[in-house]
């Protein structure tokens, strides 16, 4: 009886040290997917635009460089920790160099799964990529962020996966 109170005791501590905040994975599934496959045929076609409204943080999309007024306090902001305004000049540079990597023949996602330890819903999806005819990149991470709502962004996309030839 007392080992069973002390059992009881122990578990009630055990779970008082974990974090309240629980996770869904109510929008996985679907969008993500949605979100790659759009984005890997604006990569064939250059469309360097949409590319960057898919590509982001959790706060928003990168090729959302704002105005002038709007990059002004942005940069003020930079000294007190928040995020640099880019121009538009840099993002369309950073979306033609991953295009020029990722153009390819065809794709399929190949799984998906969650993302630990992140601060906000992530998730990496595993893309089997046909760069050439005969050439096939078999596990080409695509990570995703929600930004909110049903809106997801690819944050990090395994390049060197591709650039690396052995």
């Amino acid at each position: 009886m007392r080992r069973a109170l002390i059992l009881s005791l122990a578990a009630l501590l055990v779970s008082g040290c974990a974090s309240g905040r629980v996770r869904t994975n109510q929008a996985s599934g679907v969008v993500p997917q949605l979100v790659v496959e759009r984005f890997l045929q604006a990569v064939n076609m250059r469309d360097l635009v949409s590319m960057s409204r898919m590509f982001g943080t959790s706060r928003g999309p990168i090729g959302d460089t704002g105005s002038s007024f709007g990059c002004f306090w942005k940069r003020i902001g930079t000294l007190f920790g928040g995020d640099s305004c880019r121009r538009w000049q840099e993002v369309e540079l950073q979306m033609d160099l991953i295009a020029e990597i990722l153009r390819h023949e065809d794709y399929r996602i190949m799984s998906e799964r969650s993302v630990a330890g992140r601060d906000v819903q992530t998730i990496r999806l595993s893309v089997a990529l046909e760069i050439r005819v005969g050439r096939t990149i078999p596990d080409v991470g695509f990570t995703l962020v929600s930004a909110g709502g049903a809106r997801w962004l690819l944050q990090e996309i395994e390049l060197v996966k591709i650039t690396n030839r052995r």
